[in-house]
């Protein structure tokens, strides 16, 4: 279980992008990709998605350590604990269970 999930709200903590909010696209080995944030230039080659080809804008993945959780339009720290024999996680700040 991670403290981070696919479709959280999370707040750039650090970075060109520090204190813009996004949604999760994927995590993925320590990394994160949120929506609009950490952008890129990439030269596309020409191919059958993209005809054109050209210069392309897209997310870059960052490390997971430099979002924070956004709970009730506050970043938070995240926490784990036992309810009903499930483990569920916690918002530090508040004590709110997130899912």
């Amino acid at each position: 279980m991670h403290k981070i999930k696919k479709d959280d709200l999370v707040k750039i903590i650090t970075g060109k992008d520090k204190d813009k909010t996004g949604k999760v696209l994927q995590v993925k080995n320590g990394k994160v990709l949120v929506e609009g944030c950490n952008m890129v230039t990439k030269h596309a080659k020409p191919n059958a998605a993209n005809p054109s080809g050209g210069i392309v804008n897209h997310e870059a993945p960052m490390d997971i350590s430099n979002v924070m959780l956004m709970v009730d339009g506050k970043a938070t720290r995240v926490g784990f604990q036992m309810k009903d024999g499930k483990k569920v996680r916690v918002a530090k700040k508040t004590g709110k269970v997130i899912d």
